[in-house]
C-alpha cells in the first residue's frame, strides 16, 4: 500500500510539472507576441509621427516663404 500511496504521488508530481511546463510555455509565448506587437506598435506609430512632422515642417516652410528642402539622392 505504501508503494501504491508514493507511485500515485510520484505520478501527481509528474503531472504537476508536465502542467507547469506546459502553463510557462504559453505565458511566455504570449509574453513575446505582447512585446512583439508593442514593437510593432510603436514602430508605426514612430513613423505616423514623423511623416506628421515632415508635413508640419514643410507646411511651415511655405508659410515663411521659403523653399521646401531639397532630399537628397
Amino acid at each position: 500500500m505504501a508503494e501504491s500511496n508514493w507511485n500515485a504521488a510520484q505520478d501527481l508530481t509528474d503531472f504537476m510539472e508536465t502542467t507547469m511546463q506546459k502553463l510557462q510555455k504559453k505565458f511566455q509565448d504570449m509574453s513575446d507576441q505582447l512585446r512583439l506587437h508593442s514593437l510593432t506598435y510603436t514602430l508605426d506609430e514612430m513613423g505616423t509621427r514623423i511623416d506628421d512632422l515632415e508635413k508640419n515642417v514643410a507646411d511651415l516652410m511655405k508659410q515663411a516663404g521659403m523653399e521646401e528642402p531639397q532630399s537628397s539622392k
